[in-house]
């Protein structure tokens, strides 16, 4: 595995994927345990093509060697909050580290199913990526304005999907503040199939809005434009080019053989 690693992440893009748990990159005020190495490994392989390869597929190897994090650190169990009841399923610290938790509940039924996979570890590594970016090209800041008085903080978790999608928000966990906000909609977008986000629009729709009011839809579109705009001024990437590779890659998922390191 570790030879593996060093082949797929180390010498073609200069990052070091860290799977037996260190304690500088660890935060110890989770209980956490360490990933297994074999369920790792399987979980490296499907990043590397679902992420890595989707983005080096849309940019080229030069763009994700100069953009994706330093260190890739795995974690086994996941990282709860126990005031509130939430889990975290992953962090990006400074653009040199993402931490991905919950490596050991990887079952090979889930390995499999794209939609389990996206919620818990794709979507978080797409949504952690844009962080990254953001923090070294900051994005337009009118996007903070268009539901500005809608940002509930801590309290996201307690917000059904509805609600979130009619107050112009794709998750709850937009709700907590922009950057949080603008990370799931491009994860969303690149990570979900174009009938799912249509799914989206519609229940943000409001059918019963008077003529020249705005209603979610309408805000989290203008969101997307904001997005869109950032992604190609901004990187030179069409999210739509790089949605398609992504969306293609994870239909093939079922093919993929996790068994053998290539």
């Amino acid at each position: 595995f570790a030879l593996w690693l060093q082949k797929n992440f180390t010498a073609p893009y200069n990052v070091d994927v860290k799977y037996k748990m260190e304690d500088i990159y660890s935060d110890m005020s989770y209980n956490l345990i360490p990933a297994d190495s074999a369920k790792s490994a399987k979980l490296m392989i499907l990043a590397k093509y679902l992420w890595f390869d989707a983005y080096s597929e849309a940019m080229g190897p030069t763009f994700v060697k100069q953009n994706v994090p330093r260190v890739i650190h795995l974690i086994g169990s996941p990282a709860y909050n126990s005031g509130e009841g939430t889990m975290v399923l992953g962090t990006a610290e400074g653009g040199y580290v993402i931490t991905l938790y919950m490596v050991n509940e990887l079952s090979d039924r889930m390995l499999h199913d794209y939609a389990t996979m996206n919620e818990y570890y794709f979507h978080t590594l797409h949504h952690e990526f844009t962080h990254i970016l953001n923090q070294k090209v900051p994005y337009d800041r009118s996007y903070d304005l268009i539901t500005e008085s809608s940002y509930v903080s801590g309290n996201w978790y307690n917000i059904p999907d509805h609600t979130a999608h009619q107050l112009g928000f794709v998750t709850p966990y937009a709700m907590v503040e922009p950057v949080e906000d603008f990370a799931e909609m491009l994860s969303m977008y690149l990570t979900i199939s174009e009938a799912e986000w249509n799914a989206i629009i519609a229940d943000a729709t409001n059918p019963n809005k008077a003529d020249g009011e705005q209603d979610g839809a309408d805000f989290i579109n203008a969101k997307l434009d904001i997005v869109r705009s950032y992604m190609r001024d901004s990187w030179n990437i069409d999210i739509d080019v790089l949605r398609d590779a992504v969306l293609r890659r994870a239909a093939e998922l079922k093919s993929i053989d996790l068994d053998h390191l290539n």
